[in-house]
């Protein structure tokens, strides 16, 4: 009787502790009680916190093959960051003599894309911290949590840097990388930010972080872009901080394609693309007229050279020459088209009726000749105009014209400062020092001086 009566009140003792320690985990740590049975199955999902954010560097086993394989070919060796690794699965069973005579049984345990080497080093180490009449549940979780576990596992750790094993770390690297990434936008979502712009408290998964670190409601972010992309100006389509305004920094197409709908994101590609080409002085546009698209010039080809000219199509593939918009004739014929100011210097400067003239209208055709004297005619007109009434930007040379304002000019094409009076390139973090520099050309010269009539003095009553 003695004995029965002991072994009842075990039990009895036995199941209130069950109990005390399932309110202690679900108190702090619910989420990591994936499903519980009344029978003692019970299933966690414990992650592995680490305490600072760790270099993991992900290495291919060395084959033990005395005979190496042939080719030779050196373990592939792959480095991340990361503050969490993926959880760990464990299912186990509680007996009903837990925790005082007997520890849990351990069902299975094993790591998410299974990237513990060893487990049942783990499953070993498990037991090894149960102790007779204490319960180990809680123990257990933070030894996994924790990361303690690592080393009794395989995985030797240094001071910020972990050793992962593993034979395929080109797969195992994105797994764990998108973990990463998977966890801190959780994080975020769950945590409370000021919008700058409403200046409203919001939580994270009404925000968006930008790349440049700065959290604005997507609400605010949606308008103020919808905005811009419709006006043209996707200059504007970044972040709204003024510091970052400062620097003209642009979103990019992943923070725009969540913000806002698929037709706003293909005319913000388009007018990307449109602004690119305008900016290019070198694009020509196919002639092709059912195509049009931009063409940009070949790279690593010697200016010098015939194959200069080679221009090809990336839409329709046609291929053409860049002088004569004309099917490819190849880098050595001479292309009559590109020649046109010497052949229209040559005509004007023949005599009226002379046998040269007569050459050339026999070799190109009066038409063709008359059509590239009106060209050449019209634009030397156009750069004698460039000339007199605007300034060459040093940056990309393009022409900019002033209205008004002063001489410090910002090119729309290549963003080059410079100043308009000289044409000198400005630093654009202090570009008004160009005109406080003593025994200079330009200064005090930031404003033109224009001299205005008495009469224009006059107010009129």
């Amino acid at each position: 009787m003695p004995a029965e009566i002991q072994s009842e009140s075990d039990d009895e003792l036995c199941q209130t502790l069950r109990a005390e320690e399932f309110e202690v985990l679900e108190s702090i740590y619910p989420e990591y009680i994936s499903s519980k049975t009344l029978d003692g199955f019970v299933k966690f999902e414990i992650p592995v916190e680490l305490t600072n954010s760790n270099s993991i560097v992900i290495s291919e086993p060395i084959s033990s093959d005395p005979v190496p394989s042939f080719p030779e070919r050196r373990p592939t060796v792959l480095s991340i960051s990361a503050s969490a690794l993926p959880p760990l699965l464990l299912h186990i069973a509680l007996p009903p003599s837990y925790p005082l005579h007997s520890p849990p049984q351990i069902i299975s345990v094993r790591a998410t894309h299974a990237w513990v080497p060893d487990i049942g080093r783990l499953r070993k180490a498990l037991f090894d911290l149960w102790q007779a009449g204490d319960p180990c549940l809680y123990n257990w979780v933070e030894f996994i949590r924790t990361g303690e576990f690592l080393q009794k596992v395989g995985l030797s750790m240094s001071p910020d840097v972990i050793t992962l094993p593993h034979p395929a770390p080109q797969i195992i690297a994105p797994l764990l990388t998108t973990y990463e990434n998977f966890l801190r936008c959780n994080q975020f979502a769950q945590n409370v930010y000021t919008c700058s712009i409403c200046l409203v408290s919001h939580k994270g998964s009404k925000c968006l972080q930008l790349l440049c670190n700065h959290i604005f409601c997507r609400s605010c972010l949606e308008d103020f872009w919808k905005l811009c992309i419709n006006e043209g100006d996707i200059g504007r389509v970044g972040c709204p901080d003024p510091g970052c305004v400062k620097k003209l920094s642009e979103a990019s197409e992943e923070e725009v394609a969540r913000v806002v709908n698929d037709a706003e994101l293909q005319r913000w590609r388009w007018l990307r693309e449109k602004r690119d080409t305008d900016r290019d002085p070198t694009i020509i546009h196919c002639p092709v007229s059912v195509c049009q698209a931009p063409v940009s010039k070949p790279k690593d080809v010697d200016t010098e050279s015939g194959w200069s000219r080679l221009r090809q199509c990336p839409l329709c593939a046609f291929t053409f020459c860049a002088f004569c918009k004309r099917t490819w004739h190849g880098p050595l014929s001479n292309c009559p088209i590109s020649q046109y100011e010497d052949l229209a210097q040559a005509y004007l400067a023949a005599a009226e009726g002379s046998e040269k003239r007569e050459i050339l209208e026999r070799r190109y055709g009066k038409a063709n000749i008359r059509r590239l004297i009106a060209a050449y005619e019209e634009e030397k007109a156009n750069l004698e105009w460039l000339k007199s009434s605007a300034t060459m930007c040093p940056g990309c040379q393009c022409y900019v014209e002033k209205s008004r304002g002063c001489n410090h000019m910002t090119c729309w094409k290549c963003m080059q400062h410079f100043c308009y009076r000289c044409g000198q390139k400005l630093n654009a973090d202090q570009p008004y020092a160009h005109f406080s520099q003593p025994g200079r050309p330009c200064f005090n010269q930031l404003f033109d001086v224009i001299e205005v009539d008495e009469q224009d003095w006059e107010v009129e009553w």
